[in-house]
């Protein structure tokens, strides 16, 4: 293998805003903030989201921040600081630094993720079980 997924993330990181998880605390509740939550539906089922997040599945985000693609959200052309977030931080900064490049501004990740978030006592919402 030429880069493994350690050189990719700390690539990224390089490029990128990370902010700690008590930020994120202070940030989450701002109206002119956005929390995405990048992991897989299975996940959110399984331990909930931080509350308010908006779910972008990560195999999506870069058709959903194009406004020119098909697939367009336009919750991506608010104008909102956007803070992502995943499990540990590891696809979150690979994203990060995707739609930064793209040119989506204001973006940042939680370092850590939804792991440090749960670990430090970050409010969780539980998802709606469907059958």
């Amino acid at each position: 293998m030429k880069t493994g997924i350690k050189e990719l993330i700390r690539k990224a990181e390089a490029k990128i805003e990370t902010i700690s998880v008590a930020e994120a605390m202070t940030r989450s509740t701002d109206p002119d903030t956005m929390m995405v939550d990048l992991r897989d539906i299975r996940e959110l089922a399984r331990e909930g989201k931080i509350p308010g997040a908006f779910h972008a599945p990560r195999g999506m985000l870069e058709f959903w921040v194009d406004p020119d693609s098909p697939y367009h959200n336009e919750i991506f052309s608010t104008g909102k600081k956007f803070i992502f977030y995943c499990s540990r931080g590891w696809r979150s900064a690979l994203a990060t630094a995707a739609v930064a490049e793209m040119g989506l501004s204001p973006v940042c990740h939680i370092d850590g993720g939804f792991t440090a978030w749960t670990e430090a006592g970050g409010q969780v919402e539980e998802l709606e079980k469907t059958r």
